[in-house]
């Protein structure tokens, strides 16, 4: 009888094995505990922000951390935490959450490969904190908080594919500029629709339970804004118009570059 000869325990494939298991270890617990900080101050010299978003006090880790964000002179706080990344799907899900003094919204982000980013999201807005960007635009002041039951927005190829919302307001009193005086009238609950179209991205603001827009705008993927406003709005503003107009007839309406770059 011949003895069979003894393999040794640690073979080629066996240290293989082992290496990639220590690496995928390694890699999981660096991000788990690597500072939110410190990658941002890696990264920052490489991602160009807008120049209206600063960036600021980057706390935590990469995995579940926060951060200080000013958008346009408004501060808010952001906070977000990372899922188990998908390997079949190439997904990478993130949970976050954007609050101000007033303001609060929260919601689920997924990043795919290659360069898709799906976001739903819902929250409550403070529209008095906003009170003096609104009031530079010459725009209209309502008070209250708007209510965003429903947000998806979708990017592919580095472009926005798709667009779904719904927000409400409970109605109030409205003001707004008329020359050296301020316009004013007491509105009814409010809603609008955010929906993708052939052409862009539009929002429809109707009164909630009745028929027909009272606004609108769109945005096209070309980077051009149209605003339009209906009799509708003015009947619901209490101003004076001929009677020969229809609640459906357009009254104003303006088109202008918004983007430069497009969506």
């Amino acid at each position: 009888m011949t003895e069979s000869r003894p393999k040794p325990f640690l073979r080629p494939g066996k240290v293989l094995l082992l290496l990639a298991l220590g690496l995928i270890v390694y890699g999981v617990v660096l991000v788990l505990w690597v500072p939110a900080g410190w990658v941002w101050h890696q990264a920052s010299r490489y991602v160009q922000l807008p120049p209206q978003v600063e960036v600021r006090q980057v706390s935590g880790r990469l995995w579940d951390g926060a951060a200080g964000v000013v958008v346009a002179g408004f501060p808010a706080r952001m906070h977000w935490q990372l899922g188990w990344p998908t390997i079949s799907g190439l997904q990478l899900p993130v949970g976050f959450s954007l609050a101000s003094s007033q303001s609060r919204v929260e919601g689920a982000a997924s990043i795919g490969w290659p360069g898709r980013l799906d976001v739903t999201a819902r929250g409550q807005i403070a529209v008095a904190e906003f009170e003096d960007l609104i009031r530079q635009s010459g725009g209209a002041m309502i008070d209250g908080l708007v209510n965003i039951d429903r947000l998806q927005l979708v990017w592919d190829g580095n472009r926005l594919q798709r667009a779904d919302g719904l927000g409400r307001w409970d109605g109030g009193l409205v003001t707004w500029p008329m020359g050296s005086q301020t316009g004013q009238a007491t509105f009814p609950p409010m809603q609008a629709n955010l929906n993708t179209t052939d052409g862009g991205v539009a929002l429809t603001v109707i009164e909630q339970g009745a028929d027909g827009p009272a606004a609108d705008a769109s945005v096209l993927w070309n980077g051009m804004m149209e605003v339009r406003v209906y009799k509708r709005m003015v009947d619901l503003a209490q101003q004076p118009w001929p009677d020969t107009a229809r609640p459906g007839d357009v009254v104003f309406r303006v088109r202008q570059p918004l983007l430069p770059g497009g969506l």
